[in-house]
């Protein structure tokens, strides 16, 4: 059977962290709250779009409301690529996975349909068979049924994936799959989210990390 890799999305592939960060600073001011320092947003990111709210409003000491995820989700859909860019080498390694016979698949917490427009607008979305989004499904990561489903509708299955992500649902996500897993050393999360897992120190180091996995 083919095998297949599914990426997390933010911190993976993309660095979205500016316009998340730009979304949220605008929604703060809209409530007269001061807004974050780039390094508390990447703290932040995740556990998709309402976690990150509810978070941000935490943060200043406000409870969360319905009205400012849709606020916020209205925003950033408008304005999800205008900092937002792959990671330096991402191109070049879903090329080079491509052509040594992996499929590819997108598993993660952000709502489906932004994670879609942004894919699109990068101009990254022809890479992938399925993009399972944190509204595509009854879970989301680190549920593992999160990644079972995105890998059902891919066509693949556990036996023959890999999972690379830089957070720890991610790897919690693969481990209760049965799913090798691949931290992305470049992305947001703390190497100590790691655990376990093979770490790739850039998006340049995948396809033999990859190669290895399938073949050993």
């Amino acid at each position: 059977m083919q095998p297949i890799a599914v990426f997390d999305l933010d911190g993976t592939l993309v660095d979205s962290a500016p316009d998340l960060h730009a979304a949220l600073d605008r929604l703060m001011a809209s409530r007269n709250l001061p807004g974050f320092a780039r390094a508390e947003v990447v703290g932040m990111i995740g556990d998709g779009a309402k976690v990150l709210v509810e978070r941000a409003l935490a943060a200043r000491g406000k409870a969360f409301d319905q009205p400012a995820l849709d606020v916020f989700l209205e925003d950033y859909g408008r304005n999800a690529a205008v900092e937002t860019a792959p990671f330096q080498g991402i191109r070049e390694a879903l090329e080079e996975l491509t052509k040594a016979g992996w499929r590819l698949a997108v598993c993660t917490n952000k709502p489906v349909a932004p994670a879609i427009t942004l894919l699109r607008a990068l101009g990254l979305s022809d890479h992938f068979r399925t993009i399972g989004g944190g509204d595509s499904y009854p879970t989301r990561k680190p549920d593992p049924a999160h990644l079972l489903h995105t890998l059902r509708d891919a066509g693949g299955m556990a036996s023959h994936a890999v999972m690379i992500g830089d957070h720890h649902n991610d790897m919690a996500a693969a481990r209760g799959a049965a799913v090798p897993a691949v931290f992305a050393g470049w992305g947001y999360g703390p190497r100590s989210m790691a655990a376990h897992a093979t770490v790739a120190e850039r998006p340049a180091d995948l396809p033999a990390i990859l190669a290895s996995l399938r073949h050993g």
